[in-house]
């Protein structure tokens, strides 16, 4: 009783400095094996260019995301457990194993697909970026880091962008930071946004997160704008992503499956879509 009790005190014992609170927090709504807890249309407004995030777990049961399209829009899906097949109308192809991150920016228009490999379980996150006029209808192009080509920042893989000394070679056009930590019980660890990064954000997979006076689990939570620093503390072993960003400065145009900066950047990027779509079935009967 008293080790337990000294572990919380430890727990609850303020930061030494001014740090960032938690503006709001959502554990999301789930459907078969994913939970949504970002939309474009909700929270994705205030943390954009992050404007989507969905936690998921798929097995034999609810092992897929099927064929669907995108444009305007980035999707960004990082690997925690297990390994994820995945499938593009590029002709783009493969699996990503514990600790992979797929990186695509759809453009002017793309379809893709994943699912759990040969019905093993997978457990990771997928990430949306707004993109900026000058990608939202260029080309679809992909990435793919294996699980050795993610740099480290202390306690913190960065996927997307950099921190610290470390820098992701997945490096979008908009300056904004993408890691994945994973910290020990009780560990302690303080994350200092790059100058300019006022949006910031986490999403937890395992664990309590203890920061900015609230307790997270499987949710997502929000900072208040800003460029102080943040806090964090782990009660048991606790795996999280976290996403910083100067904020996306357009409107968020939304279709089905697309998110632009305008509606004419809107109606390009469908009229694509849909011409992907006839050159699969074509494809498929001949």
């Amino acid at each position: 009783m008293q080790n337990e009790t000294h572990h919380l005190a430890t727990l609850a014992r303020p930061p030494e400095a001014p740090t960032r609170t938690v503006h709001l927090r959502t554990e999301g709504s789930g459907h078969g094996g994913i939970t949504r807890l970002v939309s474009p249309g909700d929270i994705g407004e205030l943390i954009k260019p992050f404007i989507f995030v969905d936690r998921f777990q798929l097995d034999s049961r609810h092992g897929k995301m099927p064929m669907h399209p995108h444009s305007g829009i980035a999707t960004v899906t990082a690997i925690l457990d297990g390994t994820f097949a995945y499938r593009e109308s590029t002709g783009a192809h493969g699996e990503l194993t514990t600790g992979g991150v797929e990186f695509m920016s759809a453009g002017g228009g793309v379809w893709h697909q994943g699912m759990a490999a040969d019905g093993a379980k997978v457990l990771g996150f997928q990430l949306w970026l707004a993109l900026p006029p000058e990608d939202e209808n260029a080309p679809a192009r992909s990435q793919y880091l294996a699980p050795a080509d993610v740099p480290h920042a202390g306690p913190a893989r960065v996927l997307l962008g950099r921190y610290g000394d470390a820098v992701s070679p997945i490096q979008p056009r908009a300056s904004l930071t993408y890691l994945h930590v994973v910290l020990a019980d009780g560990e302690r660890w303080r994350y200092l946004p790059p100058s300019g990064h006022t949006v910031a954000w986490v999403g937890i997979a395992s664990g309590v997160l203890h920061t900015g006076k609230a307790a997270l689990s499987l949710e997502v939570a929000v900072f208040a704008e800003g460029e102080q620093a943040i806090e964090f503390v782990a009660e048991g072993r606790t795996e999280f992503v976290l996403g910083s960003a100067v904020k996306h400065p357009h409107a968020l145009i939304s279709g089905d499956y697309s998110v632009h900066t305008s509606a004419a950047a809107l109606r390009q990027g469908e009229r694509e879509i849909v011409r992907l779509h006839s050159a699969m079935r074509d494809a498929a009967a001949a």
